[in-house]
């Protein structure tokens, strides 16, 4: 007997259930389905929401920290506004993932995949345009190098704008040509009728997570490749390891997006948006802040200097 329909017990007739309906554990009656998306009243949905309500806070208190020291060394160093920046974009990606919560409509279902897709290209930019100041950096303090005039603000800002420019332009091909819409699934859950967002096209979807791979890749090869430079400029070892976890987080999504029904698929995502984010602020930005709040007589130029000296003769 199909799994949609019920039958008398003195009859020998079955009778279809409709979609809005699932049928009895004894097939006898059809019991109303229920409706389902992830909300803030439930506590999947509260939990999440506050997790990303305490990273936000967390990111603008480690913004304000950064803003009020900023005339440090710590600070200036490996370009100070590509730090803000980053911040920036990493309190937006804690933020973004409130989008995924609550009833899906036409203005949550187009902004969540884009502003996730570009809010999170804009930070992993960020995250590489350091890395190659950091290896610039340290080129430019050989003798004789002729680096030096690659070492300015404009190479990272050109880096930046030019890597979220691609995404932002699959995402508004994506836009274009097929859009996400709120949509009813009535069959993937018996006892379910679930709200949520239908992504338009697939495919697009994956060329966004695509490319914001491919950025994490790029980016987790350089800082490996710079890892063991100087201390004057060990950001890399950090950056190694923040996109170690990011690329981490990501490989995972993929199998448990797909294996999950429901809201439960909802919660895998924006799960992986807050734990690659917090992967990236604590280990990029935490070691920092230990050595500006806890440590400041590290924070002096005098050690960069002697640092970027010891490079330079090696």
């Amino acid at each position: 007997m199909h799994k949609n329909t019920f039958s008398f017990s003195d009859l020998d007739d079955c009778y279809k259930c409709s979609d809005e309906k699932y049928p009895s554990k004894k097939q006898d009656v059809c019991i109303p389905k229920n409706i389902s998306f992830l909300s803030y009243e439930e506590p999947l949905g509260m939990s999440l929401a506050f997790f990303a309500l305490s990273f936000s806070l967390i990111t603008s208190l480690i913004l304000r920290i950064f803003t009020k020291f900023q005339s440090t060394p710590i600070v200036k160093a490996n370009n100070r506004s590509l730090t803000y920046i980053l911040l920036i974009s990493l309190l937006l990606c804690f933020l973004c993932a409130l989008l995924f919560i609550g009833r899906p409509d036409n203005v949550t279902c187009l902004l969540r995949q884009t502003a996730f897709g570009i809010i999170f290209s804009v930070a992993i930019s960020c995250v590489l345009a350091k890395t190659n100041t950091v290896v610039l950096a340290f080129m430019a303090t050989r003798p004789g190098s002729r680096m030096r005039k690659w070492v300015h603000r404009s190479l990272a800002s050109s880096t930046v704008f030019s890597c979220s420019l691609m995404q932002a332009g699959i995402c508004a091909f994506w836009l274009g040509i097929s859009p996400p819409f709120p949509d009813v699934d009535m069959h993937s859950v018996t006892e379910e009728i679930v709200l949520e967002c239908n992504e338009g096209s697939v495919t697009l979807f994956y060329c966004v997570l695509g490319y914001m791979g491919f950025l994490a890749v790029l980016s987790f090869t350089v800082a490996f490749f710079a890892r063991k430079l100087p201390d004057a400029f060990n950001e890399a070892k950090f950056i190694t390891f923040s996109m170690l976890v990011f690329c981490s987080v990501w490989l995972s999504f993929i199998p448990a997006y797909m294996s999950t029904k429901g809201k439960y698929m909802v919660a895998v995502e924006i799960f992986s948006i807050l734990a690659s984010s917090a992967g990236l602020l604590s280990l990029i930005f935490f070691p920092k802040c230990f050595i500006i709040l806890l440590r400041p007589e590290l924070n002096k130029k005098g050690i960069l200097m002697r640092g970027k000296t010891q490079s330079g003769q090696m």
